[in-house]
């Protein structure tokens, strides 16, 4: 008990001493400033710690061969597998972009000849899916064409089919429609701009001269639409060629494109040379597909007239 009374003394110091420390100016600046300090500070030396490991790991444990070569492109081009994907993802976007066009347009012409003063009220509703992640709308094409999901119960329930349709998903038939439904909107907007540009006295002096509704909207309408249509096509075909989520998660084995080929040789097969390879061949063929696209639209625009 004694020995505790002699030492309480020296305790009450420390206590006061602490007390005035962490009272003091100095300390209390240092503990406003130090989380912006320290975040600074990490943001700062965390990307020189990467490169520098990156360095250490490369010196010591890979080997870089910097022999300039096209070896890469020969198996980009050549290889049967690689071949094959890119071929599915042309076919996949060709035909996204052929019913994203044709859902879109009528929906456009709608909007644009009858929409009245509520245009501005149906373009905020076609805006509305936007609102959601690309990958909830991804996934909820999964729910509607899974095995138990709402197209086979609703089938099942019409009595069309007697067993849920196994059909319906992991195909490339689920990626063309889960695409054309996430594109649709981009098709809507260009197709409706180029709309709301055509003369209506143009379509009115059409039907004075005798053209029905059909007659005056293929002679008329449609190629005055045209540079939408070609937006449209366009906007459309260029990123679902090299989509990697939609095909992921409702491809399966039968929906794979491209753009998982090259995600699987920046990835698990760590061959960045062959993905750079496979990434720049499918720019240059989609480049020259969306060229090619366009002289053939024109084309048929010189033939209409």
């Amino acid at each position: 008990m004694t020995a505790a009374v002699e030492g309480s003394p020296p305790l009450r110091m420390t206590r006061a001493r602490r007390n005035a420390l962490l009272q003091s100016e100095p300390v209390q600046g240092f503990a406003l400033i130090s989380p912006t300090f320290l975040y600074a500070l990490i943001l700062l030396v965390l990307p020189i710690l990467v490169v520098i490991a990156h360095s250490f790991w490369t010196q010591h444990y890979l080997t870089i061969d910097r022999t300039f070569t096209l070896e890469n492109y020969r198996v980009a081009l050549t290889e049967p597998i690689y071949r094959d994907l890119l071929w599915r993802s042309l076919y996949i976007s060709l035909t996204v972009s052929l019913f994203t066009v044709i859902l879109a347009y009528p929906i456009a012409y709608f909007i644009s000849f009858h929409g009245g003063r509520h245009k501005s009220l149906w373009l905020f509703l076609i805006t509305i899916p936007f609102w959601t992640s690309y990958l909830l709308r991804v996934m909820s094409w999964k729910v509607i064409l899974g095995y138990n999901g709402v197209l086979n119960s609703g089938l099942m329930g019409l009595g069309i089919i007697d067993e849920p349709s196994t059909a319906l998903l992991y195909n490339s038939s689920a990626v063309i429609i889960t695409l054309t439904h996430a594109w649709a909107a981009f098709a809507i907007l260009p197709i409706f701009v180029s709309l709301e540009k055509v003369d209506r006295t143009l379509v009115e002096a059409a039907t004075d001269l005798g053209d029905g509704p059909l007659r005056s909207f293929l002679r008329v309408t449609l190629p005055l639409s045209a540079p939408g249509v070609i937006s449209a096509a366009l906007i459309v075909m260029i990123p679902t060629v090299g989509d990697y989520v939609t095909p992921k998660l409702v491809g399966g084995k039968d929906g794979v494109m491209i753009a998982n080929a090259i995600q699987a040789q920046f990835g698990k097969a760590a061959n960045w040379p062959l993905g750079a390879a496979l990434s720049v061949t499918t720019m240059l063929i989609v480049t020259l597909m969306a060229g090619a696209t366009v002289l053939i639209i024109r084309a048929l625009q010189r033939l209409a007239r």
